[in-house]
């Protein structure tokens, strides 16, 4: 590796790296990163995997040349999900674990997931930050690592042991023989499937399964609505049970019930919440703030304790380690478990689904159909914005009334008795998210939306 590269910060984010392959990212950044990791967390193993990104071999090998060349040891799991990395970190009892993945961003990015010990995650105010300093300033020239024995490398199968621990979130004989639409994206998913399909009596219906760097049928990122359509219309064709969708490293998996329909993340939060609160009686869990009240209901009434925190990975990872909780979940799809090191995981949620299916006889629509009438919702609505806190501060004073509750733990919340909405920044672009819900009133909903992007746009 050279030393008279200028190494750009651009794509040092505040919870993970991600940027443009090979303008932002490149070999000599990973392989900066690899050797900068060792000496900041003082790891003499650890855990690294990749997605199926055309970049990402590269990337890696040049990651673990970093390492190595501090004089760790490294686990190489391959081609695997995001959470089979936080899995191995944490289940092998490693110093830490990186995957290279750029998850659902455009094709020429690629990125970094990074993690120490106990598959605590690293983000801009546990070390991300001093990670950036020393790959950008630091010396990396070969003087520096003399008296260093090199490391070695040890390519490690973990598939096995992650599927074992997965099926310990559910009793396999309880299981019905569903039918289920499984759509990988062409991303990370599909060999886990095949090795769930081996212990579990589910058909599945695969969609675009075989993993392909290319991605010859776009990026997979069921968020857009635009992504969805493969999936649904597999479940409406071959008459499946319910259909799942994942991103390209499988953090995220997105349902459709058995008429096709996408499920919102929320409704599957509550869903989750209460499937462990039946085992777990009075159990704390961890909750988003841009649209709650389903969540809080259904954790009430099931005997557990609702804890509001903010949006992100980092922030509900390390609250539930506070509160012990034993799930949190975020209406982007995003699921945390405790057993599984507090982290995020695409694979147990679905699992949690297709049991609840199995044991209560009803349908994934019938599960979610009420609580979707009871409180419905606008979905997650994005405007570009020239002064994203500027809109945000005068929203606040348009909608503020004296019975409304007000709550600032992520963005702005607003609450009146019969609709709620909540208004973010975004992190990384200028970009207003906003979410609205009601009680009940679909048209109530309907009306307020639309009252809210009226005054955003006139804010502009």
């Amino acid at each position: 590796m050279t030393q008279d590269i200028v190494i750009k910060r651009d794509a040092f984010k505040a919870y993970d790296i991600r940027g443009r392959v090979p303008d932002e990212l490149n070999e000599e950044v990973t392989y900066r990163i690899g050797w900068a990791f060792v000496d900041l967390f003082a790891a003499k193993t650890v855990v690294v995997g990749r997605d199926v990104r055309l970049s990402s071999e590269s990337l890696t090998k040049a990651l673990i040349e970093g390492f190595t060349d501090r004089g760790c040891h490294v686990i190489d799991i391959g081609v695997c999900g995001t959470e089979m990395v936080y899995f191995a970190t944490s289940h092998l009892g490693v110093d830490g674990g990186i995957m290279v993945t750029a998850s659902h961003n455009p094709m020429d990015y690629n990125g970094l997931k990074l993690v120490r010990k106990e598959s605590r995650p690293i983000s801009g105010d546990t070390g991300l930050r001093e990670l950036e300093d020393r790959v950008v300033t630091g010396d990396f020239s070969r003087e520096q690592c003399a008296g260093i024995a090199k490391g070695t490398v040890e390519q490690y199968d973990i598939m096995k042991e992650y599927v074992q621990h997965l099926l310990t979130y559910v009793d396999a004989a309880v299981l019905k023989p569903l039918k289920i639409v499984v759509n990988a994206g062409n991303g990370c998913a599909g060999p886990t499937l095949d090795a769930l399909e081996k212990v579990l009596p589910f058909e599945f219906i695969k969609v675009y399964h075989e993993p392909d760097g290319t991605f010859p049928h776009g990026i997979p990122n069921p968020l857009l609505v635009e992504k969805r359509e493969a999936t649904a219309k597999a479940v409406r064709e071959s008459g499946a049970d319910f259909g799942i969708a994942w991103d390209g490293d499988f953090d995220r998996c997105f349902l459709f019930d058995e008429q096709g329909q996408f499920i919102e993340g929320y409704y599957i939060v509550g869903c989750l919440a209460e499937a462990f609160l039946r085992r777990y009686t009075g159990a704390k869990i961890i909750h988003d703030p841009r649209l709650t009240w389903n969540t809080i209901e259904l954790v009430k009434e099931a005997g557990g304790i609702p804890i509001l925190c903010k949006t992100g990975h980092a922030f509900i990872k390390e609250r539930m380690r506070q509160e012990d909780a034993i799930y949190g979940g975020e209406m982007s799809a995003h699921h945390y478990f405790r057993d599984f090191a507090y982290c995020d995981s695409g694979m147990i949620p679905w699992l949690l689904v297709a049991e609840n299916i199995s044991v209560s006889g009803r349908s994934l629509s019938e599960l979610v159909g009420a609580r979707m009438e009871k409180f419905p919702v606008s979905g997650e609505i994005n405007r570009r914005v020239k002064d994203a806190q500027m809109v945000v501060a005068e929203i606040e004073k348009q909608f503020v009334t004296p019975a409304a509750a007000v709550d600032y733990t992520d963005g702005l919340s607003i609450e009146y008795d019969d609709w709620r909405f909540n208004l973010r920044m975004s992190n990384t672009e200028p970009l207003i998210r906003l979410n609205v819900e009601s009680r009940g009133d679909a048209s109530l909903l309907e009306k307020k939306t639309a009252e809210l992007l009226a005054a955003i746009e006139k804010l502009g």
